[in-house]
């Protein structure tokens, strides 16, 4: 990964130098030990700060969009002549420029308002696992060692396994690298298991009817509604969310139960042919709720329905957004 870095230091510091970007949208080095957050870099003499590490998690294409609108938002009532061009460098790994292309695909910004600077990737780690693994303690200092997580506790030094911690949905991931670039920092990374996809959504959905559903309850019942897995989300866009709608209010904003279930409902199919399995939800959900389950089914039917994977191709339409006459239509006559 040094290398990795180091690539991606100096294209960033050429970009900015050379003004093909405004700013860069990467990773820097945490305040928390295991934690690498999101930056943003508009000098080129600050370029070292960005790293890639096991510990970046966050999909970067969230602030690609905000980024742009903004700029957008900013531009309405300047004069013609005075308007600018606002465009983005990004690193992205694999999910991250699929996100990028539903943008693209959905016209929220143009191709050239945005330079992809590609990162091949192996995962990164989930912090609920690396929680677990540590007994729940404090965890003082930490560093991935060849394969293995070293973490320093209350209790002294562990020597967690890499693979063991790292996030479910980097472990069956089919792409690995991006999709789209502009720019490669290193060759392409191998994908681990990218069979094993569907496997837990398989499996869950030969349970009886009223087990999926008890399971659905009893996850919705530890949400909070506290958003951070729409707010994480680079699908998740929209000017006013129907959530904070008063005409019509399509949720009560109280601690009623079913408007919580209706909430991540009507999110989740709001995802339908939409996303891109990064996991950002489910690292930033505080109650640790099995969001993916839910949003895997819905790729999945994407998949065998439509035969389309998520941002996997920029000029193929989203399954919604689009109408084949050999499209599957028994839903409308035999619903299950």
């Amino acid at each position: 990964m040094e290398s990795i870095e180091k690539k991606l230091r100096e294209e960033a510091k050429r970009l900015l130098a050379e003004k093909k970007v405004d700013v860069i949208v990467g990773y820097e080095k945490g305040t928390l030990p295991l934690c690498s957050t999101p930056c943003f870099i508009s000098n080129s003499e600050d370029t070292d700060r960005l790293v890639w590490d096991f510990f970046c998690r966050q999909n970067l294409a969230k602030y690609v969009h905000d980024l742009l609108f903004q700029h957008k938002e900013s531009q309405r009532n300047v004069k013609p002549e005075e308007k600018t061009k606002k465009v983005i460098g990004v690193v992205a790994r694999g999910c991250t420029s699929r996100s990028l292309i539903i943008h693209l695909q959905e016209r929220q910004y143009h191709r050239d308002d945005v330079v992809i600077i590609g990162v091949p990737c192996t995962g990164y780690v989930a912090q609920e696992k690396i929680a677990d693994r540590a007994g729940g303690e404090e965890i003082r200092e930490g560093r991935v060692e060849g394969d293995k997580v070293v973490v320093k506790t209350v209790s002294g030094v562990k020597d967690i396994p890499l693979r063991d911690v790292i996030a479910d949905n980097c472990l069956t991931c089919r792409f690995n690298n991006p999709v789209i670039s502009d720019i490669m920092t290193a060759t392409d990374a191998q994908p681990m298991s990218p069979d094993q996809e569907y496997v837990q959504v398989d499996e869950f959905g030969k349970r009886p009817l009223e087990e999926r559903w008890a399971y659905f309850t009893g996850e919705m019942s530890r949400c909070i509604r506290c958003y951070a897995c729409r707010n994480v989300c680079p699908s998740c866009y929209c000017k006013v969310c129907f959530v904070e709608q008063s005409q019509p209010r399509w949720v009560g904003i109280g601690i009623d139960e079913t408007d919580t279930q209706v909430f991540q409902i009507m999110r989740m199919f709001h995802m339908a042919g939409r996303c891109v399995d990064c996991g950002a939800c489910v690292e930033v959900c505080p109650m640790g709720v099995d969001l993916r389950r839910f949003l895997k089914k819905l790729d999945k039917d994407g998949f065998e329905l439509f035969n389309h994977r998520v941002g996997a191709v920029l000029d193929e339409p989203p399954p919604l957004a689009t109408f084949r006459d050999t499209d599957k239509d028994e839903f409308i006559f035999e619903p299950e």
